[in-house]
């Protein structure tokens, strides 16, 4: 078994593709494409889907690829933290966390916490949470090298 595909349903596809690319790299992998019919219907649960479909790839990885779906409605969602149930966050290992912080933020993403090591004295091991302009939390990994 391989993992094949990563979605994120988003409110709006095009700006949230563009945080992934501009914040960590991602690249389209083809042109949106718009799913809707009785095939995409009956294969998801829901009737009448209209889906705008967004593929990306991430930097030095063929797969998984993340899969960001626009639905043409979808209901709403509170927010809701890294402790609540269910698919909590992406995970990424990175060379550089804070650059990486950086650019989450500065391409309107935001950081949930502070660069802390888990790690030891001889193998430190850094980790922060942050979100996407959505909310969707991401987990940035940085190992082997004080920073």
């Amino acid at each position: 078994m391989k993992l094949a595909h990563i979605n994120i349903v988003t409110r709006d596809a095009d700006a949230l593709a563009r945080f992934y690319v501009t914040a960590l790299g991602c690249a389209a992998l083809r042109e949106p494409r718009v799913l809707s019919g009785e095939k995409v219907s009956r294969g998801n649960g829901l009737a009448g889907c209209d889906i705008c479909s967004v593929w990306l790839g991430f930097p030095g990885a063929d797969t998984p690829f993340l899969e960001l779906h626009q639905h043409k409605t979808s209901p709403e969602r509170g927010p809701s933290g890294v402790n609540a149930p269910g698919i909590r966050h992406l995970a990424f290992r990175v060379k550089d966390i804070h650059a990486m912080l950086s650019a989450i933020i500065g391409a309107g993403g935001a950081a949930l916490g502070d660069i802390t090591d888990f790690g030891t004295a001889q193998s430190p091991y850094y980790i922060v949470y942050a979100s996407d302009p959505e909310g969707n939390i991401l987990e940035l990994e940085q190992s082997g090298e004080n920073i």
